[in-house]
């Protein structure tokens, strides 16, 4: 057997069997922490085509003890079939416009598609996971957020007992952000939102939102392991965080009104999800309250 080398920080020099040694302890406290833990994660609609990895780790996570529960997008895949329908894509404030026509691509998409498609994909790869929408057994009740946006909703209440109900029974549940109006309608809802209210009514450990970038950064450009919501709001008003990244993280501070701790990590990465989760130094940026 080759057995190779390594240095500590001081130079001693260390043997792979160390490493490995060294590395496991680590992760088995992280593990035994995990253990019970509900953990919701935010699969945005870009990141779909990086999937697998993240899957296998949600997986992964799941034998271990844990609790995963994965709320999806679907905007790339929404806008691919809206232009191959011909049906014109506009959007307000960020939010998509859904007008009757646009609400039924929106649910075709959404449910027929991409929640189908990463249902079966986890099952494929030895994961248990049944596909559900807010919808469902009125779990996501909601109302007409603007107007002039049509049929998008915003979050009034979740009943998480069908999301419990499967993960007593040892399922790992992917939600598709759609949920109900006062009169029965369906409306379409910003998964970041359906996310961070549905880690609330569970009493999540962790939201973690897989985005595009590998964190919060300082004004170096290296990457923040682990702040606070007072740090990360102080970075905001001195600029360090700017442009795109400021929705990604006031989502993240909202979300801290209904979680402890809330991750962003870059789905892109692979098996970002148990290096955040398993390991000292992580490998994206966790907020905390």
């Amino acid at each position: 057997m080759t057995i190779m080398f390594d240095r500590t920080p001081e130079g001693d020099i260390i043997s792979d069997q160390h490493l490995i040694a060294r590395v496991l302890s680590e992760a088995l406290s992280y593990i035994n922490y995990l253990k019970g833990k509900i953990l919701v994660f935010k699969l945005g609609g870009s990141m779909l085509e990086h999937q697998q990895e993240v899957l296998q780790d949600i997986i992964w996570l799941h034998q271990l003890g844990a609790l995963p529960v994965l709320v999806h997008g679907g905007g790339p895949y929404i806008n691919e079939w809206l232009t191959k329908l011909n049906i014109p894509t506009r959007f307000l404030d960020g939010l998509r416009v859904t007008d009757a026509e646009t609400l039924e691509v929106v649910r075709m998409v959404l449910r027929g598609q991409v929640n189908q498609r990463l249902v079966l994909m986890l099952s494929q790869m030895g994961g248990k996971a049944i596909g559900l929408c807010g919808t469902d057994g009125d779990m996501v009740q909601a109302h007409i957020a603007d107007e002039r946006l049509g049929y998008v909703g915003e979050v009034e209440s979740v009943d998480p007992a069908s999301i419990q109900g499967l993960l007593e029974q040892g399922f790992i549940p992917v939600i598709a952000p759609l949920g109900q109006g006062p009169d029965g309608t369906c409306l379409n809802i910003n998964a970041d939102l359906v996310a961070a209210h549905l880690a609330g009514a569970l009493n999540a450990e962790k939201l973690i939102f897989l985005s595009n970038v590998i964190g919060i950064c300082r004004a170096d450009g290296t990457r923040i392991s682990e702040l606070s919501d007072a740090e990360a709001r102080r970075l905001i008003d001195e600029g360090v965080i700017s442009g795109g990244m400021i929705p990604k993280v006031s989502a993240c501070l909202d979300a801290l009104a209904a979680v402890p701790r809330v991750h962003i990590v870059d789905g892109r990465e692979p098996h970002v999800l148990l290096r955040e989760l398993c390991t000292d130094q992580g490998a994206g940026t966790m907020i905390i309250r």
